[in-house]
């Protein structure tokens, strides 16, 4: 899945459909899922797991990865990284910050939004048509979750990059069935370290009942 999407780029990914035995927590890790339901701790549990299983191939020894302020990951100096997990699919994605500015990865099942009010909220008229227009050529992508995961995927590249929230509403989507896509962020947006957030570019794919986007901003 991103191993295939992201073969090109300058990252390590580390991606699994199961929770294995060996992936653990560490007691500062584990105080974040203490009330959790198992579920929502095998996820947490595996895809820190392949986060340390990414950093270790950077040369980087097993630590926490701790939460920001914002729920965010806390990465080791010299990392950015992202990581991501849906119903069958665990990943991470780490690269190191001189070669990447900053990447978002998102995983979501390959099934058309549940409430027709999630799409609502998540796009506007224009992203709305789009879709539209995508589903009439071709109706086997559930462009509407893709749209949906895209958002995110822009969102977890922006915020480590700005420390500042990112609306479904201030982000709009270019989705092509080529498997890449665009947003344009519709707020004021900074410059960091010589690069224009006001647009990012990303690629996308289905496959094995999962959708998948990626961004790698490039340093």
């Amino acid at each position: 899945m991103l191993s295939f999407l992201l073969a090109a780029e300058p990252v390590f990914v580390v991606e699994t459909g199961e929770d294995p035995a060996e992936a653990v927590l560490f007691p500062e890790e584990a105080a974040y899922v203490a009330k959790a339901v198992p579920k929502r701790k095998n996820e947490f549990t595996t895809a820190r797991h392949c986060a340390r299983t990414a950093l270790g191939r950077i040369g980087l020894p097993p630590a926490p990865i701790l939460r920001g302020d914002n729920g965010e990951p806390v990465w080791p100096a010299g990392v950015v990284g992202s990581m991501t997990h849906c119903l069958g699919y665990r990943a991470a994605v780490v690269a190191r910050s001189g070669e990447v500015l900053s990447l978002g990865v998102d995983a979501e099942p390959a099934e058309v939004l549940k409430d027709a009010g999630v799409l609502e909220l998540v796009s506007d008229e224009v992203e709305r048509a789009m879709l539209s227009r995508l589903a009439a050529a071709d109706t086997s992508v559930p462009w509407d979750r893709l749209l949906f995961s895209a958002k995110e995927t822009v969102y977890k590249t922006w915020f480590p990059l700005t420390k500042r929230w990112l609306g479904f509403e201030e982000a709009r989507l270019d989705i092509r069935a080529d498997g890449t896509f665009s947003a344009e962020v519709l707020v004021d947006a900074p410059v960091v370290a010589g690069v224009a957030l006001s647009r990012f570019s990303g690629t996308w794919l289905v496959r094995d009942g999962i959708v998948v986007t990626a961004i790698v901003m490039r340093a």
